[in-house]
Order: structure tokens, then C-alpha cells, then sequence
């Protein structure tokens, strides 16, 4: 019988066969915490009696969560943090190096690697045919000790691309659409593959933003296969010597396939309070706003940048609208600064964040008033995630969010374009 991506990943790093179903015990290729989840992660670590790391070159540390720290009890966690990480010899990555998942991106994962992670968005190494999923902060502490941990297979549902992006659409549409259609818990514990035609296109940006949201459906794992889009993307990032080419089986067995017709798509906004509470952007636009996040795991990459400054170029955000942009690592604020996109958007009157994670969990930079609306690019708007139950959260693509902060409501990008 032929095998998922899932499947072919699992028996590989379990050296044995692996079906949908079945548990194995699989080696670790990367575990890494943040600043929010690390702590408690070490605590349990130090709490186990684990003395060692299993791989001191294969774990990472980031702080990006609450990056700068904004209060005290925080800055006492990087301190632990970075003490571990000390004492153990294995990587860290400071204050303003950026978010977890874009790090992981440019500078870990590789075809075929298990990734996990003390974050639930660790799925975003799937766009690079890893797979990497999110964990307790007790079972990343097992996986740093022991360098493996166990998985039950998961199902796949295989998500066939085809046709063209329309004008003003993206992958943030895309993903929002789909997960609309599958149900905010249509995808508990599987794994969605991703493939059908539509691929040859899909930069790795665009890959990264889709995995990225496989969560938000309750999927254990969002994996594209392995192809020359993966290739590319390795070389630019020095790691060329890592690419190997991984795709499902023909005939592999879906629990479940769903055709997406890419053509047909619109621009898309999630409402408050559910990330699968979805409607075209045509449905509510001129919803007032007051703030416009544009940024994150999710959409805070330099093609998302490009677009966000090529709509703002020559354009004024509407006074009553705040707008934060914050780069998802170093590397895209340099990136974006030798571009002229920073240019673009401060002219514009957007307020620049370091890289990292900024608003979009709540804990500073951009935590909203009472009764505010935002217009984010994140992964998640439910009550209270940017710091406020009394405020709400629209999700959607950087071009909706950049319109939207133009006129201050809530706008088709098309609009712009």
C-alpha cells in the first residue's frame, strides 16, 4: 500500500513501517522552546532529574514572545532562559533575532526532519516537508532529555491546489477559506497534505503561511512534499546539501480529499471570536477599525512586506487607524530595508516593531482599548488573544489589512491593486 507524506516521514525517523493508526517511537531531528512556554519546559526538565541534553545542537531557545520584555516576571524568564541555554552549549536566539517558526524556516528544517515544539504553530515547518508539530511543555522536555518522543500516525487529508491565484488574493485567503470549510475542529489530530497542480506556483512564503494556520482546523501537521520550490528556498538559505526530493505515494490513502479551486477564490476575512467564522471580505466591508497588525509567524515575511508597501506606497493610514508592522526576523527587516519597503510604510505613518512577535498574542506593543476592533495578518482572534476579551479581531491578508488601514475600515484590497 502506498504511503502519506505523514506515513513516510513517521517510519523513516521510527526505522520501521508506519500506518495511520499505529504509535511509534520516532527520533528528534529538532526541539526548540520560547520565552512564553520555556520556562516551564526547563522547570520540567530540571524537575525529571534530566541532567543532559540529548543534543545540544539540535535544541533551541528563542525569545520573541515578549520580545523586549515588558515586565519584570518576564525578564526573570529570559534570565532562566538564557542560563540554561549557557549552561547546556545548545543555540539561542536573542531579542529582535525574531519569531521561532520563521528561525526554524531559514535555519533548521529540511525535508524528512521531525520538528517539535513547546508552540502550537510549530506546524509552520511543514512547508518545507518536515514533519513539525506542536507539544506540551512536558513532552518537549522528554523529547530535550531523550531525543525522541512518540506519535500515533495521524490520518491524512490530502488538500488538492488547482488553478491560479485571482488578482488580489493570496495564501492567507486561501487558508482562511479552507479552514472555513473544514471546521475550526474538521481536522483534529490529522495531518493535511497539501498538493494538486497549484503547487508549482506556491512560493515558499506562501507555503509557510498555509502550514502555518494547519492548526487552526486542529490538525496535528500541515506537510507539503519536498520539490524544487524546497530546493531553491534550501540554496538561498545555505542549507542546498539538505534537499531531498519527498512526496506522498499515488497511491496513498486520504481519509478525506478536498479539491480547492484557486481560481474561484476572493479576498477573505475571519470574524471574531473563531478563526473558521469566515466570510469574503466584499460581506463586511466598512467595519470601522482602529488598528491594523500586520506582521507575525503568519504573515510577517518579506513578500507579505512587498505587497503591504506597494499598496501604502504614496498612501496615508487614516488618522483614526494605528498601524504596527512588525518583521518576522532580522533577516526580512534587512531584507525589506535594502528593498525600500521600511521607507514605504513609515511614510505611510506606520509604527515599526523589532522582530518578533509583537502584538499578536497580547502581551505588549499593540494590546488594544476596550471596544477596539484590529484587522490582523495573525493566526488566531479569539476573545481576549490580543490582550483585551473586551476588544475583537478580524484575521486577514497583509493586502486587506493594508487597504483597510488606508480607509480605516475594513476594505477589498482589489481596492488598491
Amino acid at each position: 500500500m502506498g504511503k502519506t507524506l505523514a506515513e513516510k516521514i513517521l517510519g523513516l525517523k521510527s526505522h520501521g513501517e508506519a500506518e495511520a493508526g499505529d504509535i511509534v517511537i520516532a527520533d528528534v531531528d529538532w526541539a526548540f522552546v520560547q520565552d512564553t512556554t520555556g520556562p516551564l519546559t526547563i522547570r520540567q526538565f530540571q524537575n525529571s532529574s534530566f541532567a543532559t541534553l540529548a543534543s545540544p545542537e539540535r535544541t533551541i531557545i528563542f525569545l520573541d514572545h515578549a520580545a523586549p520584555s515588558p515586565a519584570q516576571q518576564l525578564s526573570n524568564d529570559h534570565i532562566l532562559l538564557r542560563r540554561f541555554a549557557k549552561e547546556m552549549s545548545c543555540h539561542i536566539y536573542e531579542v529582535g533575532d525574531g519569531i521561532c517558526h520563521q528561525l526554524i524556516a531559514e535555519k533548521f528544517a529540511n525535508p524528512g526532519d521531525i520538528i517539535v515544539g513547546a508552540d502550537s504553530h510549530t506546524v509552520t515547518g511543514g512547508a518545507l516537508g518536515a514533519f513539525a508539530t506542536g507539544m506540551g511543555s512536558s513532552d518537549v522536555a522528554v523529547a530535550l532529555a531523550l531525543g525522541k518522543t512518540w506519535f500515533r500516525v495521524p490520518e491524512s487529508f490530502f488538500i488538492e491546489f488547482n488553478g491560479f491565484f485571482p488578482k488580489g488574493v493570496y495564501a492567507k485567503d486561501l487558508i482562511l477559506y479552507l479552514i472555513g470549510k473544514i471546521g475550526a475542529d474538521g481536522a483534529t489530530y490529522k495531518a493535511l497534505e497539501f498538493g494538486g497542480e497549484a503547487l508549482v506556483q506556491m512560493t515558499m512564503s506562501q507555503r509557510l503561511t498555509i502550514a502555518n494556520m494547519a492548526v487552526e482546523a486542529g490538525a496535528k501537521v500541515g506537510l507539503f512534499p519536498s520539490d524544487e520550490i524546497t530546493r531553491d528556498f534550501l540554496t538561498e538559505y545555505g542549507r542546498g546539501g539538505n534537499y531531498k526530493p519527498l512526496y506522498p505515494d499515488a497511491e496513498a490513502n486520504y481519509e478525506r480529499v478536498i479539491p480547492v479551486n484557486l481560481s474561484q477564490l476572493e479576498p477573505m476575512v475571519s470574524l471574531p471570536h473563531a478563526v473558521d467564522n469566515v466570510r469574503p471580505v466584499a460581506k463586511v466591508k466598512g467595519v470601522k477599525i482602529q488598528q491594523a497588525f500586520i506582521g507575525t509567524c503568519t504573515n510577517g515575511r518579506l513578500e507579505d512586506l512587498a505587497v503591504v508597501a506597494e499598496i501604502l506606497k504614496g498612501e496615508k493610514r487614516h488618522p483614526g487607524t494605528r498601524l504596527i508592522i512588525a518583521p518576522a526576523s532580522t533577516q526580512v527587516l534587512i531584507r525589506a530595508i535594502e528593498k525600500g519597503y521600511i521607507r514605504s510604510l513609515i511614510e505611510a505613518g506606520a509604527a515599526i516593531l523589532p522582530p518578533g512577535c509583537a502584538a499578536c498574542l497580547g502581551l505588549h506593543q499593540g494590546v488594544l482599548g476596550d471596544g477596539e476592533i484590529c484587522i490582523s495578518t495573525a493566526n488566531r482572534n479569539f476573545q481576549g488573544r490580543m490582550g483585551n476579551p473586551a476588544a475583537m479581531v478580524y484575521l486577514a491578508s497583509p493586502a486587506t489589512a493594508a487597504a483597510s488601514a488606508i480607509k480605516g475600515e475594513i476594505t477589498d484590497p482589489r481596492e488598491f491593486l
